[in-house]
């Protein structure tokens, strides 16, 4: 590689890397480096190209539209694409939940639910959870307690934020159900109300359905069921975080789907244009309707070749049945995965939904995080060419979140791979 190119000298030391790849090309299941390599992607760029890398129709889309125009500002004109993305993506969700605004990241849209909610309800607090990651912006870093390197050194954060603990069953005291821990939570977030904020200052719950960046964590249906009852009960606005859940990664649509409940805000991003910048903020018309003419926008936001990007995944995804295929091979590959866990000990949880997967190592004696296995069966997976990636608090769980189309092969192939890297990790 010439000296140019060297990623260590040019990229900003704060983009921390996962792998050594340097990427020439993708397609499907599969990156290309520079030197001809092939790598299995189970990281889909943080769960960004559900649809694979390159799906043809996403491609095809982006060519004509770059054709027709580029750059189409909202205010000025409104283009083709954002419309009918608006309409495919509602289409998708339950009825009440039928306005649109687009904006370019998952932090953005973020930052715009917040802002809506707050317009809306004339209130100032927010309720976020413990080990949430929602974005790296000045208020959604404010929300986000996943890791403190995301909000550390950046006081002072944006204030009436309000922490209350996510279920994490695999780590409750002995005894304890996932619905005891769920009623647990509950009390602790209710306790705010007794002592840190009246429930009448609380504009917004804003909740990930399965806990990302900080480990793949699975909740109890009560839980959110329960959230859904207090927001009602207090006239909290419910925002449930889609970014790295939805588009058919667990196998609905929506990951609130699995719970029987609906939200009164989503936010969604990556998954939605197959890898081009393109967030969104979906809630009911009457709510955004608070949002006076010129409250909230952007340059960028809805950008005409992102949003026939994002036509082109949704119709994909619902043409080749994505989100059924993230079930049925999720269901396989979580059930090969506990296989492994009665050979390998330093497996502690096999957890997820779909094909968002987490696997949390541990060390047998105690249980207690072990991230330098962790590092091991990553750096093993890479020698196999093989890219995985960690959530967690101690980055102790490994993510398996390949993109939507992998086969029944493909899965064997990733199984193989995982198998020989927990091996030579545990020697």
């Amino acid at each position: 590689m010439s000296a140019q190119l060297n990623p260590l000298e040019i990229i900003p030391r704060v983009l921390t890397r996962y792998s050594p790849v340097v990427v020439d090309h993708a397609q499907g299941l599969y990156v290309w480096d520079i030197h001809g390599e092939r790598w299995a992607d189970f990281t889909s760029g943080i769960a960004v190209v559900n649809t694979g890398h390159c799906h043809p129709r996403v491609v095809a889309a982006i060519r004509e539209q770059a054709g027709k125009i580029i750059h189409a500002q909202a205010n000025i004109l409104a283009h083709e694409p954002m419309l009918r993305l608006a309409q495919v993506i509602t289409a998708t969700l339950p009825p009440q939940l039928n306005q649109v605004f687009f904006s370019n990241s998952g932090a953005e849209a973020v930052e715009g639910a917040v802002k809506l909610a707050k317009v809306a309800t004339g209130r100032p607090a927010v309720i976020a959870f413990r080990g949430a990651f929602h974005g790296r912006t000045h208020l959604a870093m404010a929300l986000t307690t996943s890791r403190v390197k995301v909000r550390g050194h950046y006081e002072p954060l944006v204030p009436s934020i309000y922490h209350a603990p996510y279920p994490y069953p695999f780590r409750a005291p002995a005894g304890m159900t996932p619905d005891d821990v769920a009623r647990a939570c509950i009390a602790e977030l209710e306790r705010l109300f007794q002592t840190m904020v009246m429930p009448d200052d609380v504009a917004a719950i804003i909740v990930e359905p399965m806990l990302g960046e900080g480990g793949y964590i699975l909740p109890p249906t009560l839980f959110l069921q329960e959230l859904r009852r207090i927001c009602d009960e207090h006239g909290i606005l419910l925002i449930v975080d889609e970014i790295q859940t939805g588009v058919g990664r667990t196998g609905r649509m929506w990951a609130f789907e699995h719970f029987g409940i609906v939200p009164d805000i989503v936010t969604m991003a990556k998954g939605i244009a197959s890898g081009l910048p393109l967030s969104a903020v979906v809630a009911n018309r009457d709510l955004m309707d608070r949002w006076a003419p010129g409250a909230h926008g952007g340059t960028f936001g809805g950008n005409a070749v992102a949003c026939a990007a994002g036509v082109a995944t949704f119709e994909v995804m619902r043409e080749e049945r994505l989100p059924e295929n993230a079930e049925r091979i999720g269901h396989y590959l979580m059930g090969q995965l506990r296989e492994l866990q009665q050979e390998f000990p330093i497996i502690g949880e096999v957890r997820g939904l779909g094909l968002m997967i987490g696997v949390e190592l541990v060390h047998p004696d105690d249980r207690s995080p072990n991230p330098e296995a962790v590092k091991r069966v990553i750096q093993h997976a890479q020698e196999r060419r093989t890219l995985l990636i960690t959530a967690g608090e101690h980055d102790q769980v490994i993510r398996v979140i390949p993109p939507l189309i992998i086969t029944q092969e493909q899965a064997d192939d990733f199984l193989t791979v995982f198998s020989e890297a927990l091996k030579a990790a545990q020697s």
